[in-house]
């Protein structure tokens, strides 16, 4: 199995795949050889993975069809494999070298050799498989060992199963790139996971403990006395464990007022809150305090 984006294992971000150029120009005298690339296009395709997939990792088989070298003959196109000859034209290198003469001095240019394509050889008797093509088309089956920490955009790549070559070379490589599916509670940056949490009011005034999810289970949470509507707490190595690390999981507090009150409960509130003096509320009273500066006004009635 290849690595992901790149030689080594690990994610990658996707990024363009780079041209090869089978030709170079010089001028004035002097020219050069260089080596063509016969390796087989690479296939791109993408993947749906859900959250819980991404961030734990999983095995997914993808399904694709693809030109396959022929194993009859090897990828060569020839007739048991070795049904070809040296082409003579080229010496075997598949290339040749085109050299003119112009007012401005001598120009070289290193070109696939037109009696064999670019093979370096010369095919005598065609494979009957592919019939001299040197791949078939088949449907290819692959099983993915994705590790935990896919994220959108990052990719896997496994040599060997992209297009095979034309020319007898090797084939390219599968590359895989994956999209995320979005989850109901857990947000995520990097290896991190936020959640955003609301609690009654009376929780956060007078504390208490809410149950709140890591990857595998849910456990209890204490919501220190008093905490402010956003305030953000941080659990340590509850976040995502990858090759890159383990992440935080942090919880984002929304305090939650209830709605719908009853009478009755109306009432309850309001003693309560007769109860409390401004003191008690900090930012209320530096609010209250900065407005009767202004204009000599309270902001809240008793």
């Amino acid at each position: 199995m290849g690595g992901m984006g790149g030689g080594a294992s690990g994610f990658g971000g996707f990024g363009g795949f780079g041209d090869i150029f089978d030709s170079i120009f010089q001028g004035f005298g002097g020219g050069a050889s260089v080596q063509r690339d016969t390796t087989g296009e690479d296939i791109q395709l993408n993947m749906r993975l859900s959250f819980m997939d991404a961030a734990k990792g999983c095995n997914k088989e993808i399904s694709y069809s693809r030109n396959e070298p022929c194993p009859a003959c090897h990828g060569t196109g020839a007739k048991n494999g070795t049904a070809f000859n040296t082409c003579k034209k080229c010496g075997g290198k598949g290339q040749i070298r085109f050299t003119q003469d112009t007012m401005f001095g001598r120009t070289v240019r290193v070109g696939a050799c037109p009696d064999c394509g670019g093979r370096g050889k010369i095919i005598t008797d065609k494979c009957p498989d592919c019939k001299g093509k040197g791949f078939l088309r088949r449907d290819t089956k692959v099983t993915l060992n994705i590790p935990a920490g896919a994220d959108t955009n990052s990719y896997m790549r496994k040599r060997g199963f992209g297009q095979a070559s034309a020319e007898g070379g090797e084939a390219g490589d599968l590359v895989v790139v994956f999209q995320v599916e979005p989850h109901k509670i857990f947000q995520r940056r990097n290896m991190d996971l936020y959640v955003d949490l609301p609690i009654p009011f009376q929780t956060a005034a007078l504390g208490g403990t809410v149950k709140v999810p890591d990857l595998d289970n849910a456990f209890e949470y204490t919501i220190p006395e008093g905490t402010q509507n956003g305030t953000t707490f941080m659990v340590r190595g509850k976040g995502i464990k990858s090759r890159q690390g383990t992440g935080n999981l942090y919880l984002r507090v929304f305090v939650e007022v209830p709605t719908k009150l009853s009478r009755d409960q109306k009432r309850k509130l309001q003693d309560a809150g007769d109860a409390l003096e401004m003191k008690q509320f900090d930012k209320a009273k530096k609010y209250s305090d900065n407005l009767s500066a202004l204009y000599g006004t309270e902001a809240y009635k008793k």
